[in-house]
Order: C-alpha cells, then structure tokens, then sequence
C-alpha cells in the first residue's frame, strides 16, 4: 500500500494563468514551496479518466527538471496515474513528446520547459500539458487548469522511494508503474521512416560540411544519435552537445542574436556549408548555407515547394498552414501546387485541428518554427533533416536552393523587429495607440503606398467553428505589403513587442536586396505613426530576424 499525503497550503496560487506555451515563470518561482506541485495538481484534475491512463512526462534538462519529475511522479502515484512514462535523465525535446504520447496511446504529457527561454537558477522555468493527440491542450483545458488553481488549498502526493533516472528500468508503485525509456530511440526511428539516412549521409560525406548547434540544450544527445551514430559523422559536427542546466550561459534562442557563434561561423567565416541551431525543447529551428541565412516563412515555402524529395511527402501533401504573421511566401506555393493554405493566430494548438482533420500536412510559423503530421508540434531537427533531403536529392548549396526558389515563386521580403523586456506599460501604450487609430488608417498613405485595411485579426476555425479574435494588429497596402504589431506571452521579464514586415517582389525584379533595405520604407514609417524608438528609448530592436 502507498502512503499518500494530501498536503494543505495557505491560499490558492492566483498567478498560475498558462499562456500560448504552459505557464512559463522565472525558476524561483516555480521553487517556492507547493508552488509547481499545486499545478500539477490542477493539470492531472484536468484530464478526464487519469486513473489507470499513461502519462509521458519528460523536459528540456534546465535547472531543477529532475526534481519537478520526482515531484510529479509522486503526485502521479497518488493519483492512481496507471503509467508514468519517464525518459533518461528526464531528457525528452517536445516533439519527442509529441511522438511518444502518439505512440503509446497516452492521455496527455507533461514537458518541462521554457524553450527558448535562459535557464538557470536565475532564468525561466515552464511547464506545459499536452493532450492525447500529441499537442498542446486547447484552452478550454488551459482554462480548466486556471480555474482549479483559483480555489486549490491542497494536493495529494506518495511517499514513496524514487530510484535513479540515470538507469533504464520499471517500478511499480501501488497501481503506478514508473518506466524509465531511451528518449531518444522512438523519435529517430520516426525520422528514419521520414527521411533517406544514406541518402542524407553520402551527400554529407562527399564535400558538404555540416555543423549543428544544439546550445547546451535537449537536441545535443538527439542530434549525435542522427548525426554521429546513426549516419557516421564526425563528433565535432555537433557543437555545444551537451545539455546543461543554464544551457551554458547561452541564451537557447536559434536566431542571429542568439547563436551568433554559429552565424559567424557561417556567415563571415564560410567554414561549413551548412549550419542549423535548435532552441531548449528542440521544436525551433534555424537554418543557414555558407553566406546565407533562410529566413523561417522561406523555409516554409521551400519545405513546402520541395515535398517530391523527401520519402515520407512523395505522394504529395493535403495542405499547408502558416501563423498569420509568417510571410505569405508559401501562400504562393500552395496556389503553384493546387492545395489549401491556412492563415491562424500565433501558436501551434491552432494548427492541430487542421492536422487531425488531414486538411494540411505541413505547417510553420515565422518564429524559427515548422512541422508536419508527424507529431503535433513543432520540430527543429525535422526541419533541419528536411532540408538536408532537399539539399541531399538536389546536390545544391542551400543559397542555391533559395535562389532558385525565389527565382520560380518571387521573394517575399521579410523581417520581424522584438523589442524585448520592455516596461508592459510601454508596450501596450503603442499597442493600444495603434488599435484606436486602426479605423482610420484605411486610405491614408504609408511607405509610399494606400492603406487597403487595417484591423485586428480574427481566426473562424474551419473544424470546430470556434472564433478566435485580436490576433494581432495588421496594416495591409495596397500592394499587399504588410506590418502586423503583436505583444508576445513567452517572456517572463517585461513585454516583449513584436513588429513584421513584409513586401513581396516578383522574379523579375531585384531578389537580391538586403531585407531591412528593402523594407526601410515600412519601419521608418511604423516608427514614425507609433513612437516607437522614443517610448522605448532604444534605437534597434533587440532582436532582428
């Protein structure tokens, strides 16, 4: 028989709201007392028929993860949870997750992450629940789980001896069986029914050199596995491979800023032919050639347009979807291929009802994101294969693969401008003074051009008919050009306030333009209509993309 205590607190935690991704808080919040086992409790209150169901619970490997694992299994056994799928070292990235929920027929998972976020005593610390389909829980569910943490005053938990979560094996605990699995195995063979390792390999050892950033973070061990193990690279083709808690100091955000090591490498140096990066939970991906960065909504659009190369797309696709601040490059290959393209609110949830109803095969978002009907999330090292496949069948450099792509569709310039941790009250200001003037723009002239709308964008969901509204801020021209304004939920520090710009070029005009040359016109005149330089009181954006 398991001991199981019901522990009682003070008062209910009332700032346990998730957001897009879980509920993402510093790491010394999530280490006060009662604090991570209370929603816990609230998530597992949450899922219908928890006892006896299985449960996968895995994350990123940042500062405190094994202990949250302890803590969960404990509440688990306490529940009469029928089976708690744990990996190593608690070490599973969220499409891994993903996968493995899918697989073993479980009734949701538990990842712990902030993904992009910095680790660390001092950094950020996230738990997010995913449901039986393998992807994150819709908000009817979110918003259950913040509704229990409104009035939960205790939560039960075993006491009982956890063994080491560096050895693989199963424990029974009362009606609870614990099994400690490789992380790794399921989700590279999912990849190799996807993609040709020879195919991929041979190309890679011919004369195209490959370097893998995993920044310290949950990829590292996946990405040796593929890489090292299984397709026999080099070892030093994966650099930062071992994951940390504070991600070693780094910033685990795949963009130009935060991986500026590996751009450089790229960029200025040219010393590989190819560079990728994911971000702390493995779904986020970044993609560069010698001299060349591909930006997110372009990867998209040449993952999309190059679906004949790859074994697991040969027989074509049902459908795109984009997030609607991606650029619409790839809105321009679906139409050149005869299939559907989707526009969504930001955050992949919106994308599994599209997935789940086989109306798209593949989906992406322009914050270093895409994905498939693999799993249900996004995911980084697919994308990276993905491209590899391409380049593999091709035998192409990936600037020409890009070229060549903007050469048959047109380029879509593109650029999102963050402007992170900035006071919230700044931030909605010029969010707020932006919305009261929206109904005005209409007509006005912007960057040299007419306004053809301007709204909030609002979401009609073709299979459940729900209605998700103020997406984000659009300022549409008259030839299309686009800024869209948003204010971002995964930041724990201040607010973060995004800008996209967006102007698409048809092939016979310049396709070789610096993007932030190219879009001058909207950012200067965004910035002039918002203020948003002198509200700020910073002249660049943190980040550029």
């Amino acid at each position: 028989m398991t001991e199981v205590n019901v522990i009682h607190i003070n008062s209910p935690f009332l700032d346990q709201k998730p957001g897009t991704s879980g509920l993402r808080k510093s790491t010394l919040k999530f280490q006060e007392q009662h604090y991570l086992e209370v929603f816990i409790e609230a998530i597992l209150l949450s899922l219908e028929n928890i006892q006896g169901s299985t449960l996968v619970v895995g994350g990123d490997g940042r500062y405190g993860n094994i202990e949250a694992i302890e803590k969960i299994v404990q509440i688990c056994v306490a529940h009469k949870v029928g089976k708690v799928i744990v990996p190593k070292d608690g070490l599973l990235s969220t499409p891994a997750t993903s996968n493995l929920i899918r697989k073993e027929n479980a009734v949701g998972g538990i990842i712990l992450s902030a993904s992009h976020n910095p680790g660390g005593i001092d950094g950020d610390f996230g738990v997010k629940l995913n449901i039986a389909n393998g992807g994150p829980a819709p908000e009817i569910i979110t918003n259950q789980i913040f509704k229990s943490t409104q009035s939960l005053t205790s939560y039960k938990i075993s006491k009982i001896k956890l063994p080491d979560f560096s050895q693989y094996g199963s424990f029974n605990y009362g009606e609870t069986t614990l099994e400690i699995i490789d992380g790794l195995k399921d989700y590279s063979a999912l990849m190799e029914k996807i993609f040709d390792f020879d195919q991929i390999s041979d190309f890679l050892k011919k004369d195209f050199s490959l370097i893998f950033d995993a920044m310290n973070a949950v990829t590292g061990p996946y990405a040796k596995n593929i890489f090292v193990e299984k397709m026999g690279l080099a070892n030093d083709c994966v650099m930062n491979g071992d994951p940390l808690k504070d991600f070693g100091g780094l910033h685990p955000d795949p963009n130009l800023t935060y991986a500026a090591h590996l751009a450089d490498l790229l960029l200025n140096k040219k010393s590989y032919s190819f560079g990728a990066a994911c971000d702390g939970d493995g779904d986020r991906n970044m993609i560069l050639g010698s001299g060349c960065f591909v930006n997110p909504s372009d990867s998209l659009a040449v993952i999309t347009a190059n679906t004949a190369c790859v074994p697991g797309y040969k027989e074509g696709i049902a459908g795109v979807a984009r997030s609607m601040p991606t650029s619409s490059a790839v809105d321009i290959v679906a139409s050149a291929l005869n299939i559907p393209c989707y526009e969504t609110p930001t955050g992949w949830k919106f994308f599994g009802n599209l997935l789940d109803s086989n109306l798209i095969t593949i989906c992406g978002e322009e914050s270093f994101g895409t994905g498939s009907n693999h799993v249900r999330e996004k995911d980084g090292l697919w994308a990276v294969l993905y491209w590899l496949q391409i380049l593999a069948e091709k035998n192409c450099s990936v600037s020409d693969l890009i070229q060549n792509h903007w050469r048959k569709f047109g380029r879509n310039y593109y650029s999102r401008h963050d402007y992170e941790a900035i006071p919230s009250n700044i931030a909605n200001q010029i969010f707020d003074n932006l919305s009261s003037i929206l109904p005005t723009l209409k007509g006005t002239n912007f960057a040299g051009n007419s306004v053809k709308d301007a709204d909030n964008f609002s979401y009609l969901d073709p299979v459940d008919n729900s209605i998700s509204e103020n997406q984000g801020l659009r300022v549409i021209l008259e030839d299309n050009s686009r800024v869209i304004v948003r204010l971002s939920g995964t930041g724990t520090k201040g607010a973060t306030l995004r800008l996209y710009f967006e102007k698409f070029i048809n092939p016979q005009q310049n396709l070789s333009l610096n993007p932030q040359i190219a879009l001058k016109p909207l950012i200067d005149d965004i910035d002039d209509l918002l203020n948003i330089s002198k509200l700020t009181k910073m002249e660049t954006p943190t980040v550029i993309t």
